[in-house]
C-alpha cells in the first residue's frame, strides 16, 4: 500500500485526485495539507513529520511547490510534482538532492495522458524536422508563462537538436518579442485569453509540408486524475528525478 499525502487537497486538481486515491485499492490517503482549510493540515513539514508517508503530490501555488518538494525529500518521501513554476536549475538541485536520500520524484507539466502522448510524439518528429515553434494558450488569468506544459515540451525537444531559426531572433527588423521567447532554444508563444483552460501546440514545417501536434484540455481536472494516479504508483520504483508522465508510459517508456 502506497501512503499518499496531497498538498493543494482542496484546489481543483487536489480535490478530485483526492477523491481517486481514497477510492483505489492500492494507494492509502494518509493526509492533506490546504493552507486556508483547518481541517488540513497548513505545512507539508507539519503533515509529512505527523504520519508516515511514501509519496507526496503537490498541486499547489508556483511559490510554494520548491519549498514543499524539498520538505519532502529531506524526510526520504518521494514526490509527485504537478506545479509549475520550476526551473532548469531548481530541477538540478531536485534530482541531486532526491539521489542523495535515495528517492524519486516524478515531475509533469501535464497529467494528461494524452499530453503525455503529444510529448513522445513531438520528441520523434523533432528526428525528422529541423524547424519548429510552440504555442501556449491558457486562461487570461494564468500568471505563469509559459506554461508547465509548453516548458517541459521545449526542454524535451532540446535532447533531441536545437531548431533552426532562418532569421534570428537578434537579427529581427522590429520588436523581437513579436518572435516569442527562447525556451531552451525553441521559440515558444504564450496566449492568454479568456476561454482556454490550457492547450499547448507544435508546429513542425519543412519544404512545403507542416506537422500540428495539439493537446486541448476542457474545463474539467478529470483527464489529470488518471495519469496522477500513474505516477504515484510508479514514484517508489523512482530514483532521482524523472521528468515527464510519458517516460513511465508502456514498456519502452524510459528509452
Amino acid at each position: 500500500m502506497i501512503r499518499v499525502c496531497i498538498a493543494g487537497i482542496t484546489g481543483w486538481t487536489g480535490a478530485p485526485v483526492a477523491a481517486a486515491v481514497r477510492a483505489a485499492d492500492d494507494v492509502e490517503l494518509v493526509a492533506g495539507v490546504a493552507r486556508t482549510d483547518p481541517a488540513h493540515f497548513s505545512s507539508v513539514a507539519e503533515a509529512l513529520d505527523a504520519v508516515d508517508a511514501d509519496v507526496l503530490v503537490d498541486f499547489t501555488h508556483a511559490s510554494a511547490v520548491g519549498p514543499n518538494v524539498r520538505a519532502a525529500l529531506e524526510r526520504g518521501v518521494g514526490v509527485v510534482v504537478g506545479s509549475s513554476g520550476l526551473d532548469a536549475d531548481d530541477y538540478d538541485a531536485i534530482d541531486a538532492l532526491a539521489r542523495e536520500r535515495g528517492v524519486g520524484v516524478l515531475a509533469a507539466g501535464n497529467f494528461s495522458v494524452s499530453a503525455a502522448l503529444v510529448l513522445r510524439f513531438a520528441t520523434e518528429a523533432a528526428r525528422h524536422f529541423e524547424t519548429w515553434e510552440v504555442i501556449d494558450y491558457a486562461s487570461a488569468g494564468k500568471q505563469d508563462a509559459p506554461s508547465g506544459t509548453a516548458q517541459e515540451l521545449a526542454e524535451r525537444l532540446a535532447t533531441v537538436r536545437q531548431p533552426v531559426l532562418r532569421v534570428p531572433v537578434e537579427d529581427v527588423v522590429g520588436a523581437r518579442e513579436a518572435r516569442g521567447a527562447s525556451v531552451a532554444g525553441t521559440q515558444v508563444h504564450s496566449l492568454r485569453l479568456p476561454g482556454f483552460v490550457v492547450s499547448t501546440e507544435v508546429v513542425f514545417a519543412s519544404g512545403g509540408e507542416r506537422l500540428t501536434l495539439r493537446h486541448d484540455a476542457g474545463p474539467t481536472p478529470d483527464p489529470y486524475v488518471a495519469g496522477t494516479l500513474l505516477a504515484i504508483r510508479a514514484v517508489p520504483g523512482l530514483v532521482g528525478l524523472t521528468r515527464g508522465l510519458d517516460r513511465i508510459l508502456g514498456d519502452d517508456a524510459a528509452a
